[in-house]
Parts: structure tokens; C-alpha cells; sequence
């Protein structure tokens, strides 16, 4: 292997290749010409000496070496991106001076139905930071600088995490009151067997961890079937059927009303975690702030919203 290392465009070429499949589709992602593309590959083989893809008339598909550098050429992507973001907010002072882009991720649920009452109060209070929204039901992996600020419902353990607790938020089964008054209202599990159900797609540990709560119910009994949150709250107020949803959202729609209450309640711990390096970034830290403030007062806990810094060992 050539003791030169290859350049970040290389990387960049090489990523693009892989997502797009194609030298022709890199070439349009990326503002290049074909052949650009097809020379900065052939570098990054050489460079390597691996080969990395297998040409055909159907594409570029990626070989076992490229697939194994993947992780690490998007860790590279991750890191260049948080830096130019972290570079932005550096050197400023005063909340009309404050300026940046902060990337925040969170699932969909609260990026798409609770979040932007809370950004279009930073935008107001902060005229030149630029918020990147990367909405997203996985955890996103603060240490390889995927996101600097993210929305968890869960303690975030990183021990290079600060981390503020907003509190808990409550979800409950639901349905559109149209839909209730269709097929009447349950009042036990076994009352739930008439009616549609709607529920997740994809079984995981967590979800099959929640079965106790949900009186047993299965994938199978869910006659509605999506692992989007956002979707699922639609075919709540569609009056599809029954379906788990925040508290807080149905009691903002009006015409949603919540279902055995007494059977079901599912309290979400939820944080707000960033990055301990850009404590001193100014749009960060003022984004971080008002983020927290915002949820606190969504949540329904308002008591347990001091800063702490995470501690546990495990990393997620």
C-alpha cells in the first residue's frame, strides 16, 4: 500500500459511488464529470490496493472491501460536516450576533409534530443560525458527529455526552372520535379484539419488551401496520382505528380521544444530549437551550429539567 494518503475528494467520490451505484449518478451528486468520477476511484483502488467495486454494464456494485470501508468513510463524511458546522459558530457574541448551523436530529414524531412551534421560536431569537433537521427513528450516534444536538427518548449513556433530562412524556391509545362513535369504545383488552388495531410493522427488542403493556398484542393483531410514528398518528386522525400516540399531540388535535387510560400508559424518559466539545460553540449552546426550554414545557414533567452530564459506561 502507497505510503500518500488519499484525499477527503476521494473518500467523497467513493461514498457517492456506493449510494448511487453508478459512476454516471456520482457524477450528477456530486457537480462532476464521468470521468472525474471514474479517475478518483481508480485512485483510491490504487492507493489502497483494493478493489472496491465490480464494474458491469448494470453499475459499480460494491465488493467486500468496500462495503468494510464504509463505516469508516462515513464516520470521515460525518466529521468534515461537524467541523465546517462548528466553525460556523465560532467567534460570535450577542443573540443577534450568534451565528451557525447546528444539526438536530429526532425521531419523527417530534421533529415533524412538536419541534417546529420550538424552531420558529429560535429563528426568531436567533436570525442567523441555520438549523439542519435530520429526522430519524434510530439513534443517531452523537460521537461520530452525525447530528451535534439530539432529541432521545431514552438516557443517553456516551460518557462525552451532556446531557439535560426534559422529563417524561406520556403515550396512550387513541382514536378519533368519528371512529368511536362507528364502532363504539373499548373497555378492556379482550373489547379490542372488534376493533382495528393499528401498530408496528418490524418487530424489535423494544417493541417486543412493551407487549406486557399492551396486554400481550402481537404484530399479528395489528391490522394497520407501519413502523412510521408519523404515519400511525395519521391513521389515528384518519379514524382508521386505535393507535398509540403522545398525549400531549391528541389533546392538541381536539378530536382525538384517549382509550383505556387506565390499562395504558407509556412514559418516554426524555433527553436532550450534545456533544461536551461544543460547549463553548455559541449557536450550539443557544440552540441546546432553547430546545430544552421548549420540550420542558411540552413535557409533561416540568419538574426534572436540570443539566446533567451523563454518566453511565455503555456507549450506544
Amino acid at each position: 500500500m502507497t505510503n500518500t494518503e488519499p484525499s477527503w475528494d476521494l473518500y467523497r467520490t467513493f461514498l457517492s459511488v456506493l449510494k448511487e451505484g453508478s459512476l454516471s449518478g456520482a457524477a450528477r451528486a456530486l457537480g462532476l464529470t464521468q470521468p472525474t468520477v471514474g479517475r478518483h476511484i481508480d485512485a483510491l483502488e490504487e492507493m489502497l490496493e483494493l478493489s472496491l467495486f465490480v464494474r458491469s454494464q448494470t453499475g459499480f456494485a460494491p465488493t467486500e472491501a468496500a462495503n468494510a470501508l464504509a463505516v469508516h468513510a462515513e464516520t470521515l463524511a460525518a466529521t468534515s460536516a461537524a467541523l465546517l458546522r462548528a466553525a460556523s459558530g465560532l467567534g460570535q457574541s450577542g443573540p443577534q450576533e450568534i451565528r451557525g448551523t447546528v444539526r438536530v436530529t429526532a425521531s419523527e414524531i417530534v421533529s415533524v409534530e412538536v419541534l417546529p412551534t420550538i424552531l420558529a421560536g429560535i429563528r426568531r431569537q436567533y436570525p442567523h443560525i441555520t438549523i439542519e433537521m435530520a429526522p430519524s427513528n434510530r439513534i443517531e450516534n452523537l460521537l461520530r458527529r452525525e447530528a451535534d444536538i439530539a432529541v432521545r427518548m431514552q438516557r443517553p449513556e456516551q460518557d462525552v455526552l451532556v446531557a439535560r433530562r426534559i422529563g417524561n412524556i406520556e403515550v396512550g391509545l387513541h382514536a378519533h372520535r368519528s371512529y368511536l362513535k362507528r364502532c363504539g369504545t373499548p373497555s378492556s383488552w379482550k373489547d379490542l379484539a372488534g376493533h382495528t388495531l393499528i401498530g408496528i410493522d418490524q418487530e424489535t427488542g423494544y417493541t417486543r419488551s412493551l407487549r406486557h403493556l399492551l396486554g400481550g398484542l402481537q404484530r399479528e393483531d395489528f391490522h394497520m401496520r407501519t413502523d412510521s410514528d408519523v404515519m400511525q398518528l395519521a391513521w389515528i386522525r384518519a379514524g382508521i382505528g386505535i393507535g398509540a400516540c403522545q398525549v400531549r399531540l391528541a389533546e392538541r388535535h381536539g378530536a382525538l380521544v384517549r382509550v383505556l387510560p387506565e390499562l395504558f400508559s407509556l412514559q418516554l424518559d426524555t433527553w436532550l444530549a450534545m456533544h461536551e466539545n461544543l460547549r463553548s460553540n455559541p449557536a450550539c449552546q443557544a440552540v441546546f437551550s432553547a430546545l430544552a426550554a421548549g420540550l420542558g414545557e411540552y413535557a409533561a414533567d416540568h419538574s426534572t429539567t436540570a443539566p446533567a452530564k451523563s454518566s453511565a459506561r455503555k456507549a450506544r
